[in-house]
């Protein structure tokens, strides 16, 4: 039976959501990990969904943080010039042409130059509104991002809707009071508010106070 979420507002997650960066994030993350002998496995639990320096704080909490955040600027950088395999997910470009007249913005843990070097890889437009790691103190799963998203464009957290693939992001966007349509088959375990395999379940139908979401 389709689901329906009546919304003012869409905040979007971009890595996993948007855009399918997974083979360039885990290759990096990897080749990052293994000269510290940190096991592919917790690496790829670690890393999805959250900024860099706080993956690295979490997978070597011993490591003075300055080092996280020094690597991390590194690792954004090679990551930005890294897209070799990103794509867009089935269904990102209907669904954010969809969005253009209603209030939206991407939420994401990339800074502003990995953000737009995937976006264009995957053939996808940057909305106006973006809440990107040079804005916030806090990494998902901390809600800061999603809340600021809701402030900036002026809309209470309760008629925000989360796009979101990560538990950590999944976890930040129910934080921050939202509801969230977990995307893609690891959304499930973390319990989001509904969930599709893809955006092209997803429709965006005006209505006379917002918008209505249906997911097929």
């Amino acid at each position: 039976m389709p689901q329906t979420l009546a919304a003012r507002a869409v905040l979007l997650d971009m890595d996993g959501t948007l855009v399918d960066s997974t083979a360039v994030v885990e290759r990096l993350w990897l080749a990052w990990a293994e000269p510290h002998g940190i096991d592919p496995e917790t690496v790829l639990r670690v890393v999805h969904g959250r900024q860099g320096h706080q993956s690295m704080a979490i997978m070597l909490p011993e490591r003075d943080h300055a080092i996280n955040l020094h690597e991390n600027e590194i690792m954004l950088a090679t990551e930005a010039g890294d897209v070799d395999g990103v794509i867009e997910i089935p269904g990102a470009r209907e669904l954010l042409e969809a969005l253009q007249p209603f209030p939206h913005a991407i939420v994401t843990s990339a800074n502003v130059a990995l953000m737009t070097a995937r976006m264009q890889a995957a053939g996808l437009t940057v909305p106006e509104h973006s809440v990107t790691a040079e804005d916030v103190s806090a990494s998902k799963p901390d809600p800061e991002g999603f809340v600021r998203a809701a402030g900036l464009l002026g809309i209470d957290p309760a008629d925000c809707v989360v796009f979101e693939d990560s538990g950590a992001g999944i976890q930040a966007g129910l934080a921050a009071g939202m509801r969230v349509v977990g995307v893609g088959k690891h959304a499930a375990a973390h319990n989001p508010t509904v969930l599709v395999a893809d955006l092209s379940q997803v429709a965006v139908t005006p209505t006379a106070t917002g918008f209505e979401i249906t997911i097929s």
